[in-house]
């Protein structure tokens, strides 16, 4: 199904390609979509929560225009940074996730960043890396 704007027929093809990526990396079969969804959008919101507002929005200048989208939303740019250790920051995410995944939260972050790193530009998870404090940024890995 196209829209007839090329613009959002790509967005919505990146998007697809992102969320199948991050299925992969779950082994979950791609009829469950809506799960690889929610969790991009558990880890975008509390990684964008953290940041600051300069920092969050040069990460967002890395996104497609719909994960952007989902990025934004509800973003109360006023309430950040929210400080939080790395134990919030887990909660807050297995917290908007809803679901259960073997190696819990910290296994959810690393394989969402691990598919989002393969759709955007290189140091743009580092330059977020650094900017969190060290017992967060050390869940900035690569799955194993």
């Amino acid at each position: 199904m196209s829209t007839g704007v090329d613009v959002f027929d790509t967005t919505v093809q990146k998007t697809i390609n992102l969320l199948n990526d991050i299925s992969s990396e779950f082994g979950w079969p791609e009829e469950r979509r809506h799960q690889s969804y929610s969790a991009l959008r558990s880890v975008l919101h509390v990684v964008r929560d953290r940041l600051v507002v300069a920092e969050a929005a040069n990460f967002a200048a890395q996104l497609t225009i719909l994960v952007r989208g989902v990025y934004y939303e509800n973003w109360k740019p006023e309430s950040v940074p929210r400080k939080m250790h790395r134990e919030e920051f887990l909660a807050e995410i297995q917290k908007q996730f809803q679901y259960s995944v073997e190696g819990g939260p910290e296994r959810l972050v690393n394989g969402v960043l691990s598919a989002l790193s393969r759709h955007i530009e290189p140091r743009a998870l580092e330059n977020i890396r650094k900017e969190m404090p060290h017992d967060i940024a050390a869940l900035f890995q690569p799955a194993a």
